[in-house]
Order: C-alpha cells, then sequence, then structure tokens
C-alpha cells in the first residue's frame, strides 16, 4: 500500500536530514504544568515579536532609502503607494513596543520566580542581554521615518550618553558620526538597525534558548519540592507547542487590532534647524530613566546630577545583570524576601517614573 504523500515527503527528508531522532527528542521533553506555568509562555511570545519585526523590517527595508533628503519622503510613499505599506509599517512600531514589553514581563518573571539561580545564570545573563539590544533595536529605529519628534528625541538621547565620564565624548561621536545629528547619524543608525544590532541578537538569541533547551523549564521551589507521582507534565511536542502557538496568535490579534485602529503616525519632517518642539520625550521603555534625570537636582554633592542618574543607571543595569552570581540568600522563616522587595521596588520605580513621565 502506497503511503500519502505527507508520509513520503517526511519519509524523503529522514532520509537525508535524520529527523526521526529530533522529532523522538521533542516527544519526550516535558514541561511542568503549576499555576506559574502562564510565564512560560512570555519568551515563546517574544520570540514569535522578534519575527514578526524581522519579517516586517524586510518588507519595509524594500522601499525604505536612508539619507536626510529621501528617508522621510521613502516612509510617506510606502504609507500612502505601497499596498498594504501603512499596515506592515504599524505593524512594526506597534510591534517593536510589544516586543520590548513581553521581554520585559519575561525578565521579572524569571526574576520573581527564581529561575536565574544555578544552573541557569548564563541564561538569565543572555536573557538581559537580549533585552538591552531590544531596547537598542527601539531606539535605532527611532530615528528612521526622519520626523521631527524623532530628531531631537535621539538629540536628547545621544546628549544624555555623552555625559559619562571619560568615555561619553566617545560614544556621543560614534553614535552621531560628528558632533550633531545629521544625515550621517541617520545612516549610522540605519547600518545598526538592520545589520549590527541584528547580527548581535541573533548569536544572543541562539545561546539563549540553547541553554534554555538543554537545561530545561525551571520548576518554581513550591513545585521542585514535591515527590514526582504528584508533578503533572505535558509533552513538550505537540501539547505546550500548540498552547504557545495559541498563545502567538492572541498577541498576534492583538497587534493587528492596535496597527488597523491606531495606525503609527508619521508626524513631521525633521527640520535640524527649527526649535525643539515642547513636550519631547523618549519611547516608554526609556520613559522611566528620562523622568528620573529630569527630576535629580543640577549638582549633588559637586557631581553634575545627569552624569550621577547616568552612572546610577549604569551600576544598576550592571547589578541586574549579575543577579545570580550576589542573591541574598534567605531563610524559610524569613518574613520579608530581601529579593522579592528588590524586584518588587524596580518594577514599582519602572512603573512610576513611566506614569509621571507622561502625566507630567
Amino acid at each position: 500500500m502506497e503511503l500519502p504523500r505527507s508520509q513520503r515527503l517526511f519519509a524523503w527528508l529522514d532520509e537525508r536530514f535524520n529527523l526521526s531522532p529530533l522529532i523522538d527528542f521533542m516527544k519526550k521533553k516535558e514541561v511542568p504544568i503549576h499555576r506559574h506555568t502562564i510565564w512560560y509562555y512570555m519568551g515563546g511570545v517574544s520570540l514569535f515579536l522578534f519575527l514578526i519585526q524581522l519579517f516586517t523590517g524586510i518588507l519595509l527595508l524594500l522601499y525604505y532609502q536612508p539619507g536626510e533628503a529621501s528617508a522621510y519622503d521613502s516612509i510617506r510613499f510606502i504609507m500612502n503607494k505601497v499596498p498594504f505599506g501603512w499596515l506592515f509599517r504599524s505593524i512594526h512600531s506597534w510591534g517593536a513596543n510589544l516586543f520590548v514589553l513581553f521581554i520585559f514581563v519575561h525578565m521579572f518573571s524569571t526574576f520573581f520566580t527564581r529561575a536565574y539561580r544555578k544552573p541557569r545564570e548564563l541564561t538569565w545573563v543572555t536573557g538581559f542581554v537580549l533585552l538591552v539590544l531590544a531596547m537598542a533595536f527601539g531606539f535605532s529605529g527611532y530615528l528612521l521615518p526622519w520626523n521631527e519628534l524623532a530628531f531631537f528625541a535621539t538629540k536628547v538621547g545621544t546628549d544624555i550618553a555623552g555625559v559619562l565620564p571619560v568615555v561619553g565624548d566617545a560614544i556621543k561621536l560614534v553614535l552621531r558620526g560628528g558632533e550633531d545629528v545629521t544625515g550621517a547619524t541617520l545612516t549610522r543608525f540605519y547600518a545598526f538597525h538592520i545589520a549590527l544590532i541584528p547580527a548581535i541578537f541573533t548569536v544572543f538569541l541562539g545561546l539563549h534558548l540553547l541553554f534554555v533547551q538543554r537545561q530545561g523549564m525551571h520548576e518554581p521551589e513550591s513545585v521542585a519540592g514535591l515527590p514526582p507521582e504528584r508533578k503533572k507534565m505535558i509533552p513538550f511536542f505537540p501539547n505546550f507547542l500548540l498552547r504557545d502557538i495559541f498563545a502567538w496568535l492572541i498577541v498576534l490579534n492583538v497587534l493587528l487590532f492596535l496597527s488597523v485602529f491606531f495606525p503609527w503616525e508619521l508626524g513631521v519632517e525633521a527640520d535640524p534647524l527649527a526649535p525643539a518642539p515642547s513636550g519631547i520625550r523618549p519611547e516608554w521603555y526609556f520613559m522611566f530613566m528620562f523622568q528620573t534625570l529630569k527630576f535629580i537636582p543640577p549638582h549633588v554633592l559637586g557631581i553634575e546630577g545627569e552624569v550621577l542618574g547616568v552612572l546610577a543607571f549604569s551600576v544598576a543595569g550592571l547589578a541586574w545583570l549579575l543577579v545570580p552570581f550576589w542573591e541574598i540568600r534567605e531563610k524559610d522563616s524569613d518574613r520579608l524576601k530581601p529579593m522579592a522587595l528588590i524586584g518588587f521596588l524596580a518594577l514599582a520605580f519602572i512603573i512610576v517614573m513611566t506614569i509621571v513621565g507622561y502625566l507630567v
């Protein structure tokens, strides 16, 4: 009896690429089911949004023309002349924000469930690097439409980077390609956005996924201590994978809703000679830092307030990166959990300062 066409195709591929062991491995791989299982999907959703960014970004590259005289007009052409160009540009812009949001959610869920502990220290480190790179994606892509808001926000952002002692001026010069934000800056940000950052991101993403696959899903302490017969497990393939795909479809619908009913505006073309408009703000994921710097006095103990603020955020970021290596060990009898308190204060600070930044 002749096999169905799909089975014949698989047999043909299996004969050449030995796919059966991979399928067997995926079937044997299991995922624990408990009250915190929902957080397992945040990493998969982040990966899905990255793939959407990759796909829509490639489509936009087909028409985008980097350059001080052409960038704005090319985006306007995409939005007004290219079939569904406005939709793909809106999906790319909204997707960038959701991408960063879900990485933040994934990071804090990992923190509060203690998934950074041994042997997953490097999984945490690579995940934090991916968050920083995702924010760099947003910062570099923000300037590409060459509109008024993006121009002056980039000017403010690179000025902040330039206040770092010793290396600040060099960093600002590398970012801008000169003393001011010009067409050279746009060209550099274009190269960062489509080449340099994606290359680095792909390396760390590959490492992160490899670590997760090798070490499996983390079990919270309340579940890890249970006897095997009381643990509920499901196969990764196809059970968990289908649930993951269902979460992707929900996020895709949210993304399409935002893109269709709240399309991303292009704004006014940048004019380097014009004064900065009022209300210049960065993207929401930089707002907590931006607003904090505004609250710091001009001078603190003889140090410029802005310098002190940038240094404080740099030290805090380094400390967060190294959480698995300095974690405060807690006793079961401790009512106040120091690490949980640190995480709560960090999350509350980010949320409160972000909200204040939009209200003030």
